[in-house]
């Protein structure tokens, strides 16, 4: 598998700059990685619930193919086909976020905006996350020692 080839210092030179264009820790990039994809860059996860409350609500017709993609996580750090849209992404293809370097540039963009608006690392990782897991920014803040001096 791809994660089990790459050392901690390659996964974090693989975020660093990324990060640090958004003003990031490259230690929570990496963290926030290791928790979404397990560092499967080719990680897709089908989200029913964002499907039926942002893209397609109180719809008894099927989704188009458009709407199940906007409605899937891709990549190293799960970033929603609709949210990468919302901020710039113009590729063809959604699964063009499965690109380690794509991934991370639209999921670092939603990170940066959960930090601009909420300030500390819980309150961000949450906002990043969805909420609905009200456990994950303890799991992905308790990952940033696996990335810690190098």
């Amino acid at each position: 598998m791809y994660a089990d080839l790459m050392t901690p210092q390659t996964k974090l030179a693989l975020v660093a700059p990324i990060a640090a264009r958004f003003g990031l820790k490259p230690e929570i990039v990496a963290a926030v990685c290791e928790q979404e994809s397990a560092w499967n860059p080719w990680a897709v996860r089908f989200e029913v619930g964002f499907l039926h409350s942002y893209i397609k609500p109180q719809s008894m017709m099927a989704p188009t193919t458009d709407e199940l993609m906007r409605s899937c996580s891709f990549g190293l750090m799960q970033i929603m086909g609709q949210v990468a849209i919302e901020f710039g992404f113009g590729g063809k293809f959604l699964t063009e976020l499965c690109d380690p370097a794509t991934g991370v540039l639209y999921g670092c963009r939603k990170l940066q905006k959960c930090y601009s608006v909420h300030g500390d690392d819980e309150t961000s990782l949450l906002a990043y996350n969805g909420g609905g897991n009200l456990g994950y920014a303890h799991q992905v803040l308790a990952r940033v020692s696996h990335y810690a001096g190098f």
